[in-house]
């Protein structure tokens, strides 16, 4: 294995499974390793005394979506995914309203060139039809 780039250190590791205290290793924003003492990193975040946990999903999202005539919602993809991630969200799932008479690929198409480049978040879409 290469070197890591980040460790978190000494945090108390929470799953759905269970609760213990270790450190994780980070690839390329992968995590490659869990394990005690982890030492050689580029940048070690000190997570002791705090928990980890893996990032939420909000499964229900309007970003930057029309409602009425000229009216949008307020936030775009830059903005909404941003206070996602300082709420402890990590996936998005907005919906891609489909205008009337607009096909499904057109919709799709504009709707993915919002998001494109402006997400701090993964992002999947699911369309209202």
């Amino acid at each position: 294995m290469r070197k890591l780039e980040t460790i978190i250190k000494g945090g108390t590791i929470v799953t759905a499974a269970e609760t213990y205290k270790s450190d994780i290793g980070i690839i390329g924003g992968q995590i490659v390793i869990i394990d005690t003492d982890l030492t050689d990193a580029d940048a070690i975040i000190d997570a002791t005394g705090l928990l980890v946990l893996p990032g939420g999903i909000d499964s229900h999202v309007h970003i930057a979506q029309p409602s009425d005539p000229g009216v949008v919602m307020a936030d775009d993809f830059e903005s909404a995914t941003r206070s996602a991630i300082f709420g402890g969200h990590t996936t998005l799932l907005p919906f891609c309203l489909q205008a009337k008479g607009q096909s499904l690929r057109d919709a799709v198409t504009w709707y993915h060139g919002l998001a494109k480049g402006n997400c701090y978040t993964d992002v999947s879409f699911h369309l209202i039809i």
